[in-house]
């Protein structure tokens, strides 16, 4: 039986310190907390799961969604560009937390 990680965590979207802290350091090594949330963030299947796309190799990213299999492709869901990788993690972080609390993210 498949389980879906981000069905079994429960975001408490009051926990702006987790957004704070990825905000500061979105690479590395994080609390357990931090780390229990990008697991929940990053699991689950692969329809419309939220990803950086590559436009210009370690200078250009834009943001997509998978499609319903490993082999759809994947579309890019708006027009910005981002220059650097972690404007663009932060974006996805962002998104992604507006799509598990349902609150946009005030940090």
């Amino acid at each position: 039986m498949r389980y879906d990680i981000r069905m079994m965590y429960k975001l408490d979207p009051d926990r702006l310190d987790l957004a704070r802290e990825f905000k500061a350091q979105p690479y590395g090594r994080h609390s357990d907390d931090l780390q229990r949330l990008l697991n929940a963030m990053r699991g689950g299947g692969f329809a419309g799961r939220l990803v950086a796309i590559c436009l210009r190799r370690h200078k250009e990213w834009a943001l997509g969604r998978m499609g319903a299999g490993p082999y759809d492709a994947i579309r890019r869901i708006d027009a910005r560009v981002f220059t650097a990788f972690e404007d663009i993690e932060w974006e996805i972080f962002r998104i992604r937390w507006r799509e598990m609390t349902g609150r946009e993210l005030s940090v």
